[in-house]
């Protein structure tokens, strides 16, 4: 597992500005539906990559936002040596979701997550499908003790942790 620090942005549909930090609230490649998830990318470029998968259910108006990432116990998906060697197969990992779960399957990478969880992960680094060279931030919890930290440079703070004093995720 490595650690993470730096800039990472994400696209919100501008009415949800204020809750951009409790993650996503539908299904995605890491996450059933109201499972916390939190996906960023390293970069703009990035983001446009990541949302080639999801222009059927987004709004046109799309904000890319900025956030200052600080985590430790992540795992990197790009390396598969590293995958193999504590019992994930990468191609888990890269298999579609969105099929499956039309046809009410589990998707094969909520496994990944399960058994990266199960190691005690935070998270994820995921490479882009679209352009192997770009890569994303998958983060499973944040912002509580123990978890990664990620702010708002806008506002300088971090929000409350999910379910923290009437914070709902």
């Amino acid at each position: 597992m490595r650690s993470v620090r730096g800039s990472f942005f994400r696209a919100i549909d501008p009415s949800y500005r204020a809750d951009a930090l409790t993650g996503s609230r539908s299904a995605g490649r890491y996450s059933p539906e109201g499972v916390p998830t939190l996906y960023l990318s390293s970069s703009r470029e990035g983001v446009a990559a990541a949302m080639i998968a999801h222009t059927d259910d987004r709004t046109p108006d799309l904000e890319v936002l900025q956030f200052e990432v600080g985590a430790d116990r992540i795992v990197d998906l790009r390396s598969q040596q590293a995958l193999r060697s504590i019992g994930i197969d990468p191609a888990d990992a890269a298999a579609d979701w969105q099929e499956p779960l039309a046809r009410g399957e589990r998707p094969r990478p909520w496994r990944v997550r399960e058994a990266l969880e199960d190691l005690g992960a935070h998270g994820l680094i995921d490479p882009s499908r679209k352009q192997p060279h770009l890569w994303h931030l998958t983060l499973f919890a944040w912002n509580s003790e123990g978890t990664p930290r990620v702010v708002d440079p806008a506002i300088r703070r971090a929000p409350p942790p999910c379910g923290a004093r009437g914070h709902l995720c």
